[in-house]
């Protein structure tokens, strides 16, 4: 079953997902897709590691989501987070945005067909101002809503998560390729 949770940033998306995997009985793999890129990311890595359960098993991968997958047992809980660092780095490993496409349609079916919850983290980055000062700005954030789109057409349960509150989004008829 896959739950794709979307909001902004520090709207509690994170916590959200930590809950849902918390819930159920099954043990939980943490997949992260951020780097240690400078100190003050190291520094949120580490808030982050610091809310986890030492139980829950880490994996960390940037841009290999679908090799990650191979290694985890069915019936885990899995967390990914999150597609917005990850559409991040696979720009960064010089991804077009078709081969990031492809990949996206690649691990969301991977998500969808897993036997056992996993749950997905992003970002909701398009609903501030178009950037005027770079196409690079302008494709990432194009590209990380086409992916978010991916992901919300093969997931069961879709959430936008705004100041720690939760509104179901619906699924519609339109299918995205």
């Amino acid at each position: 079953m896959l739950t794709l949770l979307l909001g902004g940033a520090r709207s509690g998306k994170s916590a959200l997902a930590l809950e849902l995997a918390a819930s159920g009985a099954a043990p939980v793999i943490f997949l992260a897709t951020g780097e240690a890129s400078d100190d003050e990311m190291a520094e949120r890595i580490a808030l982050h590691r610091s809310q986890r359960p030492a139980a829950w098993g880490t994996v960390e991968e940037p841009v290999e989501l679908g090799k990650a997958f191979r290694d985890i047992a069915d019936g885990t809980t899995l967390v990914v987070d999150c597609l917005t660092l990850w559409v991040a780095n696979l720009l960064a490993a010089g991804y077009d945005d078709d081969a990031a496409l492809a990949a996206a349609g690649a691990v969301a079916a991977l998500c969808a067909d897993r036997p056992g919850r996993v749950i997905v983290v992003s970002n909701e980055v398009g609903s501030g101002i178009v950037p005027t000062d770079s196409s690079l700005s302008r494709r990432y954030r194009d590209l990380l809503g086409q992916v978010n789109m991916v992901f919300a057409a093969r997931a069961e349960d879709a959430f936008l998560v705004v100041a720690g509150r939760v509104l179901p989004l619906l699924p519609t008829k339109t299918t995205i390729q």
